[in-house]
């Protein structure tokens, strides 16, 4: 039985999807520069606040995740009994 490749199993493939990802985010926050944006608070008007803003807060919700799963988790053979 032959095993089906997909298109990440190949290191190139991977490397190209990177690259193209980067590129994205670098053209995402140039264009910052030239989009006007109506903010409501002053920290808005920050550079790459949204950047940040989003990045922060996807640590934040890994963490809580983490959190969460030691408060939920149950033991191995809960059902068992």
């Amino acid at each position: 039985m032959k095993k089906e490749l997909t298109i990440f199993d190949k290191p190139r493939n991977v490397r190209r999807l990177l690259y193209v990802f980067y590129c994205s985010l670098i053209l995402l926050l140039i264009s910052e520069l030239f989009i006007h944006k109506h903010h409501a608070f002053p920290w808005e008007e920050a550079f790459g606040f949204y950047a940040v803003y989003g990045f922060v807060s996807c640590v934040l919700l890994i963490f809580l995740a983490r959190l969460l799963r030691k408060i939920v988790m149950r033991r191995e053979n809960y059902y068992d009994r």
